[in-house]
């Protein structure tokens, strides 16, 4: 598969799963950008391999790593709340509300959760992406999930009180 055919096809999905990862579209396009000028440089040896895809996934997750380490090193450090801009639907609030649990979670929890739950990869698979065993995805995503049901419980009761 020539390069432009792979990007013509799988940026849309490689920039799904950074906008997930990311928690943000501005770096979600700067990620991907990065990583397929990158994979362009190195097509050739890609395109060798029996799963590229998994591969130029795997260079978006170490990317989103270091990326996450540049831009802690060289971000304020003053609490700023998100912007919401309300657009009227119901799916597209939850969506929102998701990403800003999401984004709360530690960087390593969150891309477990997201390569599982998104990208749909068994534990093995995550391990693989991530560099580290299986028993470490496992509680990884546990202790995310965990995070997530506490967040979702306080808020629930949070929106229950503001109701009553």
């Amino acid at each position: 598969m020539e390069f432009t055919e792979y990007v013509a096809r799988q940026r849309p999905a490689l920039m799904r799963f950074a906008t997930v990862l990311t928690c943000r579209t501005w770096l979600a396009e700067d990620l991907v950008s990065d990583v397929l000028g990158r994979a362009f440089e190195r097509w050739d040896r890609i395109s060798g391999m029996a799963e590229p895809h998994a591969y130029v996934r795997r260079m978006v997750v170490n990317e989103y790593l270091s990326w996450r380490r540049r831009l802690t090193r060289t971000s304020p450090r003053a609490e700023v709340e998100p912007a919401v801009i309300p657009d009227g639907a119901d799916e597209r609030a939850e969506r929102d509300a998701m990403i800003r649990r999401l984004a709360a979670l530690p960087r390593k929890q969150r891309a477990a959760v997201v390569l599982r739950y998104y990208a749909g990869l068994s534990d093995r698979e995550i391990a693989a992406q991530l560099g580290c065993r299986e028993p470490t995805v496992r509680s990884q995503i546990h202790r995310a999930l965990n995070a997530l049901r506490i967040d979702l419980a306080t808020a629930g009761a949070r929106d229950f009180q503001e109701t009553s």
